[in-house]
Formats: C-alpha cells, structure tokens, sequence
C-alpha cells in the first residue's frame, strides 16, 4: 500500500498534526520554526508531540519553511502534500514582509514537493486577496497569495473555508509569536498544485513531395503545439470529438451519411477570393536541402513528415503527401483556412449522391486576434446535400432541428442551465456583431442563415454566440434542379458552451488535468483548476 507522505510547517502547539497522523497510509513530518525548548512550555504541545511520535510520526523543530530541502535527504524529501496553516513573520510584520515569506516558501516547496503533489495554505480571512474572502481586501493590502505562488510555478487549484472546529483536538496558536490563540472565523484554505511548465517550442519542419522533388516548409510558430494533435480520431477522450460524434449520429438517424475525411489536405494553392491577405497562414515552400534542421536557428529544429500529420492522408506509395499536380514551387501556399473549398470541389466534380449529407471535419487555421472565444486554430465540421430546387429550405430546418436536438441532448448531460439555439438571417446582422468565426465565414462566400447559441448562465459564455453558418448555391451544379446546401459548425467553440470552458486555450493545454475531466469521453461541466489568475491592466499610452 502506497503511503501519503505530509510535511507541516509551522505548527505552533502541534495540534493540527495530532489530528491528523490518525490518518490511515498517511506519514507525517510535523515541524515547527521554535525550538524544542520554546514549544515545551506552550499548552498541549507535550502532549500533541508524544501522541505524534507514539503514531510513528517525526517531529522536527526549528525548521526554517524557506530552506526545506537542507533538512531533508535527497531520498527523503519527495512529500505529497505540504501543510502550512496561518503562517506569519510574527510581530507586527506587515502584508508585505508576509509577502516575502509566502514567496520564499512557495520555493522552497517546489524542491520537496511531488510532481502532482498538494501545497495547502491557510490564511485568516481577507488576507489570501481572492474574491472567495469575504469582505474582500484591496488587492494592495493582502497578501496576494495567487500571484506570489505563481513566481514559484504553483496554481491555486481549490480553495475552501478552514473549520477549525471539525479538527479534533486542534486550537490555534501563535498570535505575534506567543502561545495565544487567534480568530480564524471566515479563514481559508487555499490548495496549490504546479502549474504546467511553459514548453520551449522548437521550430517544426514538414517535409512534403512536391514535383518529384522533396521540399519542406516551416510550421508557423503560433502553431507547432497544435499542428498534429489528433483531437478527432478514433483513440481520442477530447470533447471537441465527443461533440462531433454525437452531431454525425443524431444525423444520421435523418440522412443518409457519408464522412470524408481522409482525403483533405492540409495546404491550400493559389488565393481565396475575397478573404483578406492578412488572415491566412502563408506557407513558404524551399528544396528539402536548405534549410536542414541542422540549420535552423535557435536550436536543432523538429522534422516531421507532411503524411505524419493525420489529417493529411492523401499520399503515395512512399508515403509523401501528393500536392496538386504541375504546380510549381514558387506559387504561394497557406495552411487551410476552412474545409468550404474541398466541399465545394466535391460538388463540382459531380462526387455527390443528392440527399446524401456528406460530412467534413478537420482543423483549420486562421489569423485573428486572439481572445478567449477567437482561436488561430479550431476543429471545422462542414455538411453538404444537394437537394431538389424549392426544397432546400426544409432541408435545412430538418438539418438545424437535428443539429439543435443533438446539442441539447450533450448540454442536459453536463448542466442544468437552460440552452437557448436558434437560427437567424444573416442579414440581421452587422459585420461589426459577428464574432471572428462569423465574420471570416462571411469573407468566404454569402451567408443565407447564421445559428447562434446561447446559454442562460451570467457570465459562462458570449451572449449569442455563432457556432455555425447556412449557406446555398445554385450556380455550383450543372444540374440546374438541384440546390446545395452548406453548413459549418465551429466544434470547439460547441464543446466550451456546452461545457462552461471559458478559454479557447484550455481546450488545447496538455495538461492532463484536462482530459481527465472527461473519462471516455463523457461530457462534463469543466471545473477550472487554476481559480482566479492575476490580471494585470497596464496604460501604455504616451
């Protein structure tokens, strides 16, 4: 049986510890800042000390909570959680000498912390400086707890009320340095994990065929953590392929469906009419020779083939991607900015059963400025059904009822807030209301219908958020009775409404903390574990 090794700091009478060494598969390291000497004489600390070495427990004094590792060996200093309640620089010491403390200390436990291991702080209300105390102090007269722990790699993850009254046994002590008690009514406990270290990105080198000559490009840098993630396929727990399975089999159960997925490429030749030069990835193609990834700067760079990335599948017997033939190296290319084009391909080329939903999915890539709802990448779906001329309106109220319908059955799984769709002519919208996914939508070609979502919570998503855009075309079909119908849906901008995420970025964070959020791909609301961040405001205007 594995055991919980628990250090705690500044125990004053050791009561806290006493309490808590009774704990089954649990070791305890119980210290504190006085002297053996000192705490001798305080009330229940003999006693509290001889029922913690009788349980097996180590009690150790005079510890310094800013130099940990010196008391520890090397083999001994791994703890799974760290416990250090009410601490002070005692006296009269002021918020920011507590300030430094707290800040040596979150340092020091970083070196005998386990990787997933727990850093609980206790503090008096109103000093932490977090909306959960109540009243809440000004932000320059608290200790500011979140934003010292960050500087050590620590993120508040919980934070819950200290009820010293539920702790057998335990009474407080310590007020300026004496063996007297304080008020902890209203206290905190604050519950700190290590934040994800930030990755260093080495540039990512593709390498594809082009002409019989083997050229490569370089990935985008705001790109090589999300290039190859492989959110939709079949192994994959993620959300934004949770959404898309449920979407193709509430569909499926009202048209006959076809998915065709595996043939789409992750480069685009040529311009799209009418979207802005600015918005698009420009890929610059160059002979395989130079640069080798010896050359790259800032380091030895990251070579993949063009047919690793798994929504690049159209290759040859070698295994190269096949880009389009006769083109030539020196004509501009982009990373695929939306999966409209290969729909509308399919249509031209006549690839089509009418009435049949054909379906694409894959992410795309668009510049944008960046905010939580607006993302550089997100994961496409694109529907067409060619349909009888008169009837493509019924066509699309079946396909957004299906659409709703499938939704609505995802959300009822994860929360009880009341989801509002709804479809609305594109015409009753500026540009200027359209979100960023909208707005490029609407540079690509007319937009008929755009759905919106909406969920009935205050302050958990965009009020009237588009997640997708209805659009027709005649003039794309040689058989002039048949109407194509497109539809696009952003996926990941369904799963964070459907699951309360409330930035883009968390969709894509490594951090397995995530994942784990949504066993086998169960849908669930998403509980932040990093609670209340430090923003900062800065007027850069001169």
């Amino acid at each position: 049986e594995t055991v919980r090794r628990v250090l705690l700091l500044g125990e004053g009478n050791f009561s806290f510890a006493a309490s808590l060494c009774a704990a089954a598969g649990t070791h305890v390291v119980a210290t504190c800042y006085e002297s053996e000497e000192e705490v001798s004489g305080w009330g229940r600390a003999t006693e509290s000390i001889r029922r913690l070495r009788e349980r097996g427990a180590e009690v150790l004094f005079s510890v310094d909570c800013t130099k940990l590792k010196d008391y520890f060996l090397p083999e001994k200093r791994e703890f799974d959680c760290i416990y250090f309640n009410f601490p002070h620089c005692g006296r009269k010491a002021g918020v920011v000498k507590n300030r430094e403390l707290l800040a040596r200390f979150f340092h020091s436990s970083a070196e005998v912390l386990t990787e997933e291991g727990e850093v609980h702080v206790a503090l008096c209300n109103g000093q932490g400086g977090t909306p959960a105390d109540q009243p809440r102090r000004e932000w320059h007269n608290s200790w500011q707890i979140v934003a010292v722990a960050a500087g050590a790699g620590f993120i508040l993850s919980n934070i819950h009320p200290f009820k010293a009254e539920t702790i057998h046994g335990y009474k407080c002590t310590g007020y300026r340095s004496q063996d007297k008690s304080f008020c902890v009514e209203g206290a905190l406990n604050h519950i700190f994990t290590r934040s994800t270290p930030l990755p260093y990105l080495k540039p990512m080198i593709c390498e594809i065929e082009l002409e019989s000559q083997k050229v490569s490009f370089q990935v985008p840098q705001v790109l090589v953590d999300k290039i190859n993630r492989g959110f939709l396929e079949l192994s994959s727990n993620h959300p934004v392929r949770t959404v898309k399975e449920k979407l193709t089999a509430e569909l499926s159960q009202a048209f006959p469906l076809q998915n065709i997925d595996s043939c789409l490429s992750l480069l685009h030749q040529g311009h799209l009419n009418g979207v802005c030069h600015s918005n698009i990835f420009w890929i610059i193609l160059t002979p395989r020779e130079t640069p080798g990834t010896e050359e790259m700067p800032n380091g030895l760079a990251n070579a993949v083939l063009f047919s690793h990335v798994d929504f690049c599948r159209d290759t040859d017997k070698n295994g190269w991607v096949n880009v389009q033939e006769g083109c030539h190296i020196s004509k501009q290319y982009y990373l695929r900015p939306s999966l409209l084009p290969y729909a509308q391909a399919i249509v031209q080329k006549g690839a089509f059963l009418p009435g049949t939903l054909h379906v694409l999915s894959g992410p795309v890539f668009r510049k944008c400025l960046i905010t939580p709802y607006s993302m550089p990448v997100f994961h496409e779906m694109v529907f067409v059904c060619a349909v009888s001329r008169g009837t493509e309106n019924s066509c699309i109220q079946m396909l957004v009822n299906n659409i709703k319908t499938s939704i609505h059955s995802l959300h009822q799984t994860v929360s009880g807030f009341k989801l509002n769709i709804n479809l609305q002519e594109a015409t009753s919208f500026e540009t200027t209301e359209l979100n960023d996914f909208a707005a490029f939508e609407s540079q690509l070609s007319e937009i008929q219908y755009i759905i919106c979502m909406e969920i009935d919570t205050s302050g958990s998503c965009e009020k009237g958020s588009c997640v997708g855009i209805i659009r027709t075309a005649h003039n794309e079909l040689v058989n002039s009775e048949l109407v194509v119908v497109f539809a696009s849906l952003n996926l990941d901008l369904l799963a964070m409404l459907i699951c309360g995420i409330s930035d883009w970025r968390m969709l894509w964070t490594s951090d397995t903390r995530f994942l784990c959020q949504f066993p086998r791909g169960e849908l669930r609301l998403f509980k932040s574990f990093s609670l209340y961040p430090p923003s900062y405001v800065h007027d850069v205007s001169f």
